[in-house]
């Protein structure tokens, strides 16, 4: 259960996971980076302090004062950066929201789950294990399947978005954004309702 704000006045943790660097920008693994983007685009937020191995910074949605965060210690190591933040700051498992890639969605869909596995997702697998429980608020961006079920996982998901489905995997982004939003401001329930395909 939620008890109040922490001593830092957060109310919720929103993390964007994939992978630091020029090499890795618009690749199906950075899913949750550009997720995060739109965040900041959407509230003005900037992340412009380099703590716990993560870029983070803070906004308000709704009532609520949010803590943002892009991990910059490569997705396979997320819960590294994570579990300092939510140790440092507070946070409780239920007020933390992880938005990252899914190859199991078409691209332009998004899928939005109060909890549960990895499903065999390295990153919040690796947040799981370092914070001790499944129970976490997760946004999953499509990313479309695999084109065959021998192609390589790894050159997969470090692939850039084909160019023709951008505007499609930009919306995804952006009902990503709102299931954030409505999240904090409503519930999950209700961003289920709203966006979860």
């Amino acid at each position: 259960m939620f008890f109040g704000k922490n001593k830092f006045g957060y109310d919720y943790l929103v993390v964007g996971l994939g992978n630091p660097g020029l090499t890795y920008e618009k690749t199906r693994h950075n899913a949750g980076f550009l997720a995060m983007d739109n965040i900041c685009e959407s509230s003005g937020a900037v992340l412009n302090k380099n703590k716990f191995e993560a870029l983070i910074g803070e906004c308000n949605i709704g009532k609520s004062r949010v803590l943002l965060a892009k991990p910059q210690t490569f997705m396979n190591n997320s819960g590294r950066a994570v579990s300092k933040i939510v140790s440092f700051y507070k946070i409780p498992n239920n007020r933390i929201i992880v938005l990252f890639d899914d190859i199991s969605l078409d691209i332009g869909n998004i899928r939005i789950r109060r909890k549960g596995s990895a499903g065999g997702h390295n990153g919040i697998k690796d947040i799981i294990e370092l914070l001790g429980t499944e129970e976490i608020m997760r946004i999953k961006i499509g990313v479309d399947k695999k084109p065959n079920p021998e192609y390589d996982l790894k050159k997969y998901v470090l692939g850039k978005i084909p160019k023709e489905k951008w505007e499609t995997f930009n919306d995804a982004l952006g009902n990503a954004r709102k299931a954030v939003y409505e999240i904090i401001e409503n519930g999950i329930d209700s961003a289920m309702n709203k966006y979860s395909k």
